[in-house]
């Protein structure tokens, strides 16, 4: 592909920002050339078709990566270094110590944790009293529908780390992030818990494929 094409997706990023670019256009820099019979853009288009787009092609595994003709086990590494270097790039926004004054970090970081699990799974932020991170702690593992959550050892884990107060988040894997009748009895089945130890549990996010949802904004707590 010639790169200095005015309507180029290097041009354009330069142009308009990266923002303005597609999903094929994004890929097609990152791969920067095609194939002897393919062009970059093709072969970008082929692959977010394949994978059902950029997320789909960054969960690939190794073998489902390499039957597309064209890409190789240097791309496969390539790819699997982005997403990494992506999700540190979010990590280092809560780093122990942190305070947690950035709803919209904290968003992208449970979204980076949980999204991409195909089970439900539950979380538990541990803050100290500045509602600084002391630590991010995966706690319950369940099936695709749910997860059995057990305020005993909720309060246990806690009470270890010396919390003040504590952030919880699961995922529903079906990707919406709606809360639950389920989800909401057990949040007040753990607030009223922690209040035994005088430990504050400031929100309780959803995440889903799209958005988090907070129960703290929906009035929930």
């Amino acid at each position: 592909m010639n790169w200095l094409k005015r309507d180029g997706p290097r041009e354009k990023l330069l142009k308009h920002g990266s923002k303005a670019l597609t999903d094929q256009e994004i890929l097609a820099i990152f791969l920067r050339t095609g194939t002897r019979k393919k062009g970059v853009m093709a072969l970008s288009r082929e692959l977010i078709e394949t994978f059902g787009g950029l997320r789909g092609l960054l969960q690939a595994d190794q073998a489902e990566i390499l039957t597309v003709n064209g890409i190789g086990e240097a791309t496969y590494v390539q790819l699997k270094a982005a997403l990494e270097m992506t999700e540190r790039y979010i990590e280092t926004g809560l780093q122990r110590g942190d305070a947690l004054s950035d709803p919209i970090m904290t968003r992208r970081y449970l979204k980076s944790k949980l999204r991409n699990y195909d089970r439900e799974v539950f979380a538990c932020l541990y803050l100290d009293n500045q509602h600084r991170l002391i630590r991010y702690q995966e706690l319950f593992f369940g099936t695709i529908d749910g997860a059995s959550v057990h305020p005993r050892e909720v309060v246990k884990s806690v009470l270890v780390e010396n919390a003040a107060a504590v952030i919880f988040a699961h995922n529903h894997p079906s990707g919406i992030a709606e809360p639950s009748q389920a989800d909401e009895r057990i949040t007040r089945h753990l607030k009223s818990a922690l209040a035994l130890i005088d430990v504050r549990v400031l929100d309780h996010m959803i995440v889903g494929d799209k958005e988090v949802v907070s129960f703290a904004e929906r009035g929930l707590l």
